[in-house]
Protein backbone atom coordinates (compact mmCIF):
# COMPACT_ATOMS: atom_id res chain seq x y z
CA UNK A 1 0.00 0.00 0.00
CA UNK A 2 1.43 3.48 -0.93
CA UNK A 3 0.58 6.77 -1.25
CA UNK A 4 0.75 6.60 -5.16
CA UNK A 5 -2.07 3.93 -4.87
CA UNK A 6 -4.32 5.95 -3.13
CA UNK A 7 -3.48 8.80 -5.17
CA UNK A 8 -4.67 6.55 -8.41
CA UNK A 9 -7.98 5.20 -6.75
CA UNK A 10 -8.88 9.20 -6.21
CA UNK A 11 -7.50 10.46 -9.80
CA UNK A 12 -10.17 7.60 -10.92
CA UNK A 13 -13.15 8.87 -9.28
CA UNK A 14 -12.51 12.82 -9.94
CA UNK A 15 -15.59 14.81 -11.25
CA UNK A 16 -13.81 18.34 -12.71
CA UNK A 17 -17.61 19.80 -12.72
CA UNK A 18 -17.91 19.39 -8.77
CA UNK A 19 -14.69 20.26 -8.21
CA UNK A 20 -15.10 23.91 -9.26
CA UNK A 21 -18.16 24.05 -7.40
CA UNK A 22 -16.20 22.83 -3.95
CA UNK A 23 -13.48 25.43 -4.84
CA UNK A 24 -15.40 28.16 -4.60
CA UNK A 25 -17.62 26.73 -1.76
CA UNK A 26 -13.95 26.12 0.50
CA UNK A 27 -13.18 29.55 -0.48
CA UNK A 28 -9.70 29.00 -2.61
CA UNK A 29 -9.31 32.27 -4.03
CA UNK A 30 -6.88 34.82 -3.59
CA UNK A 31 -6.65 36.09 0.14
CA UNK A 32 -9.83 33.82 1.13
CA UNK A 33 -8.97 30.93 4.02
CA UNK A 34 -8.03 28.31 1.46
CA UNK A 35 -6.16 29.64 -0.87
CA UNK A 36 -4.71 27.74 -3.13
CA UNK A 37 -6.61 24.60 -2.27
CA UNK A 38 -6.96 22.05 -5.22
CA UNK A 39 -9.98 19.71 -5.19
CA UNK A 40 -10.59 16.34 -7.46
CA UNK A 41 -14.24 16.96 -7.02
CA UNK A 42 -15.15 13.54 -4.90
CA UNK A 43 -18.08 13.35 -2.15
CA UNK A 44 -17.00 12.57 1.24
CA UNK A 45 -19.08 8.95 0.95
CA UNK A 46 -16.68 8.21 -1.67
CA UNK A 47 -13.39 9.08 0.25
CA UNK A 48 -14.43 7.02 3.27
CA UNK A 49 -14.70 3.97 0.92
CA UNK A 50 -11.47 4.45 -0.23
CA UNK A 51 -9.98 4.93 2.71
CA UNK A 52 -11.35 1.73 4.43
CA UNK A 53 -10.11 0.07 1.61
CA UNK A 54 -5.92 1.29 2.41
CA UNK A 55 -6.49 1.43 6.44
CA UNK A 56 -3.51 0.27 7.03
CA UNK A 57 -1.44 2.22 5.20
CA UNK A 58 1.83 3.22 6.62
CA UNK A 59 2.17 6.56 8.68
CA UNK A 60 5.18 7.38 6.09
CA UNK A 61 2.46 6.95 3.39
CA UNK A 62 -0.20 8.94 5.06
CA UNK A 63 2.25 11.43 5.65
CA UNK A 64 3.17 12.06 2.03
CA UNK A 65 -0.89 12.15 1.45
CA UNK A 66 -0.66 14.78 3.73
CA UNK A 67 1.55 16.37 1.59
CA UNK A 68 -0.69 16.81 -1.36
CA UNK A 69 -2.40 19.75 -2.99
CA UNK A 70 -5.43 17.68 -3.80
CA UNK A 71 -7.53 18.71 -1.14
CA UNK A 72 -8.98 14.96 -1.39
CA UNK A 73 -5.73 13.24 -0.59
CA UNK A 74 -5.40 14.91 3.12
CA UNK A 75 -9.04 14.26 4.03
CA UNK A 76 -8.40 10.88 2.67
CA UNK A 77 -5.58 10.40 5.28
CA UNK A 78 -6.89 11.69 8.10
CA UNK A 79 -10.03 9.45 7.34
CA UNK A 80 -7.55 6.62 7.92
CA UNK A 81 -6.65 8.01 10.78
CA UNK A 82 -9.72 7.86 12.36
CA UNK A 83 -10.84 4.20 11.37
CA UNK A 84 -7.91 3.48 12.75
CA UNK A 85 -7.42 5.47 16.15
CA UNK A 86 -10.83 4.08 18.25
CA UNK A 87 -9.58 0.53 17.89
CA UNK A 88 -5.84 0.92 18.22
CA UNK A 89 -3.82 0.09 21.57
CA UNK A 90 -2.93 3.07 23.54
CA UNK A 91 0.40 3.10 22.48
CA UNK A 92 -0.68 3.75 18.80
CA UNK A 93 -3.35 5.99 19.39
CA UNK A 94 -0.61 7.79 20.78
CA UNK A 95 1.65 7.60 18.24
CA UNK A 96 -1.40 8.27 15.61
CA UNK A 97 -2.31 11.85 18.04
CA UNK A 98 1.11 12.90 18.10
CA UNK A 99 1.57 12.41 14.48
CA UNK A 100 -1.87 14.30 13.80
CA UNK A 101 -0.52 17.46 15.79
CA UNK A 102 2.87 17.33 14.20
CA UNK A 103 0.76 17.72 10.92
CA UNK A 104 -2.02 19.78 12.18
CA UNK A 105 -1.12 22.47 9.60
CA UNK A 106 -2.05 20.25 6.79
CA UNK A 107 -5.24 19.94 8.41
CA UNK A 108 -6.07 23.03 6.77
CA UNK A 109 -9.78 23.45 5.81
CA UNK A 110 -12.63 23.31 8.20
CA UNK A 111 -14.34 20.03 7.02
CA UNK A 112 -10.80 18.58 7.12
CA UNK A 113 -10.69 19.72 11.00
CA UNK A 114 -14.04 18.82 11.91
CA UNK A 115 -14.65 15.32 10.51
CA UNK A 116 -11.26 14.44 12.10
CA UNK A 117 -10.28 16.30 15.37
CA UNK A 118 -12.69 15.07 17.61
CA UNK A 119 -11.84 11.49 17.02
CA UNK A 120 -8.42 11.59 17.29
CA UNK A 121 -7.00 14.94 19.27
CA UNK A 122 -10.68 14.74 21.76
CA UNK A 123 -10.31 10.99 21.34
CA UNK A 124 -6.65 11.11 22.77
CA UNK A 125 -7.44 14.04 25.14
CA UNK A 126 -10.49 13.60 27.08
CA UNK A 127 -9.98 12.20 30.36
CA UNK A 128 -6.31 13.84 30.24
CA UNK A 129 -4.99 17.24 30.44
CA UNK A 130 -6.49 19.80 28.18
CA UNK A 131 -2.85 21.93 27.98
CA UNK A 132 -2.66 20.81 24.60
CA UNK A 133 -5.58 22.19 23.50
CA UNK A 134 -5.08 25.53 25.29
CA UNK A 135 -2.07 25.63 23.27
CA UNK A 136 -3.61 25.28 20.31
CA UNK A 137 -6.08 27.61 21.41
CA UNK A 138 -3.81 30.50 21.27
CA UNK A 139 -1.55 29.31 17.92
CA UNK A 140 -1.41 31.89 15.11
CA UNK A 141 -2.78 28.92 12.79
CA UNK A 142 -6.19 29.22 12.10
CA UNK A 143 -6.69 25.68 11.45
CA UNK A 144 -4.71 24.81 14.96
CA UNK A 145 -7.27 26.99 16.59
CA UNK A 146 -10.19 24.92 15.73
CA UNK A 147 -8.95 21.86 16.08
CA UNK A 148 -8.65 23.52 20.04
CA UNK A 149 -12.49 24.09 19.81
CA UNK A 150 -13.67 21.18 17.72
CA UNK A 151 -12.10 18.71 19.42
CA UNK A 152 -14.17 19.20 22.88
CA UNK A 153 -16.77 17.89 20.88
CA UNK A 154 -15.13 14.28 22.18
CA UNK A 155 -15.40 15.56 25.98
CA UNK A 156 -19.19 17.11 25.35
CA UNK A 157 -19.82 13.34 24.30
CA UNK A 158 -18.71 12.09 27.77
CA UNK A 159 -21.21 14.79 29.35
CA UNK A 160 -17.91 16.73 30.35
CA UNK A 161 -18.70 21.06 29.63
CA UNK A 162 -15.31 22.50 31.02
CA UNK A 163 -12.98 22.39 28.62
CA UNK A 164 -15.36 23.77 25.91
CA UNK A 165 -16.43 26.48 28.02
CA UNK A 166 -12.46 27.16 28.99
CA UNK A 167 -11.63 26.77 25.22
CA UNK A 168 -14.55 29.16 23.84
CA UNK A 169 -13.43 31.59 26.76
CA UNK A 170 -9.83 31.73 25.26
CA UNK A 171 -11.50 32.18 21.58
CA UNK A 172 -13.95 35.05 22.27
CA UNK A 173 -12.04 37.58 20.83
CA UNK A 174 -10.34 35.54 17.55
CA UNK A 175 -11.10 37.75 14.81
CA UNK A 176 -11.61 34.64 12.87
CA UNK A 177 -15.85 33.83 11.74
CA UNK A 178 -14.77 30.14 11.29
CA UNK A 179 -13.80 30.49 14.96
CA UNK A 180 -17.03 32.32 15.88
CA UNK A 181 -18.84 29.31 14.39
CA UNK A 182 -17.01 26.16 15.53
CA UNK A 183 -17.46 27.76 18.97
CA UNK A 184 -21.18 28.13 18.38
CA UNK A 185 -21.69 24.82 17.40
CA UNK A 186 -19.95 23.13 20.46
CA UNK A 187 -21.46 25.58 23.07
CA UNK A 188 -25.04 24.73 20.90
CA UNK A 189 -23.95 20.93 21.52
CA UNK A 190 -23.40 21.65 25.41
CA UNK A 191 -27.37 23.08 25.30
CA UNK A 192 -28.59 19.99 24.09
CA UNK A 193 -27.05 18.39 26.75
CA UNK A 194 -27.06 20.74 29.55
CA UNK A 195 -29.22 23.57 28.91
CA UNK A 196 -28.06 25.22 32.36
CA UNK A 197 -24.31 24.96 31.63
CA UNK A 198 -25.08 26.63 28.64
CA UNK A 199 -26.97 29.24 30.17
CA UNK A 200 -24.63 30.08 32.62
CA UNK A 201 -21.97 30.54 30.12
CA UNK A 202 -24.35 33.06 27.98
CA UNK A 203 -25.15 35.04 31.12
CA UNK A 204 -21.22 35.66 31.55
CA UNK A 205 -20.27 36.14 27.66
CA UNK A 206 -23.49 36.80 25.80
CA UNK A 207 -23.36 40.74 26.15
CA UNK A 208 -19.68 40.89 24.37
CA UNK A 209 -19.30 37.54 22.63
CA UNK A 210 -19.15 37.70 18.56
CA UNK A 211 -22.70 37.74 16.96
CA UNK A 212 -22.00 34.49 14.63
CA UNK A 213 -20.95 32.81 17.73
CA UNK A 214 -23.78 33.70 19.87
CA UNK A 215 -26.24 32.71 17.37
CA UNK A 216 -24.77 29.10 16.48
CA UNK A 217 -25.03 29.15 20.57
CA UNK A 218 -28.40 29.85 20.64
CA UNK A 219 -29.80 28.37 17.50
CA UNK A 220 -31.85 25.61 19.34
CA UNK A 221 -33.42 28.43 21.80
CA UNK A 222 -37.16 29.01 21.56
CA UNK A 223 -37.57 32.78 20.03
CA UNK A 224 -38.57 34.27 22.81
CA UNK A 225 -35.26 32.95 24.53
CA UNK A 226 -33.12 33.98 21.47
CA UNK A 227 -34.30 37.56 21.42
CA UNK A 228 -33.61 37.76 24.92
CA UNK A 229 -29.85 36.90 24.52
CA UNK A 230 -29.63 39.26 21.08
CA UNK A 231 -31.19 42.17 22.94
CA UNK A 232 -28.61 41.77 25.67
CA UNK A 233 -26.01 42.02 23.16
CA UNK A 234 -27.45 44.80 21.24
CA UNK A 235 -27.99 46.69 24.14
CA UNK A 236 -24.06 46.20 25.16
CA UNK A 237 -22.60 46.62 21.80
CA UNK A 238 -24.68 49.00 20.22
Amino acid sequence: MTAKSVQERLAALADPARARILAGFFKTGPGEYGEGDRFRGIPVPMQRRVARDFRRLPLREIDRLLRSPWHEDRLTALLILTLRFPRAAETEQREIYSFYLRRARRVNNWDLVDLTAPCIVGGWLAGRSIGPLRRLARSRDLWERRIAMVATFAFIRRGEFGAVEEIAETLLRDPHDLIHKAAGWMLREVGKRDRATLERFLDRHAATMPRTMLRYAIEKFSPARRQRYLRVRRDRVG
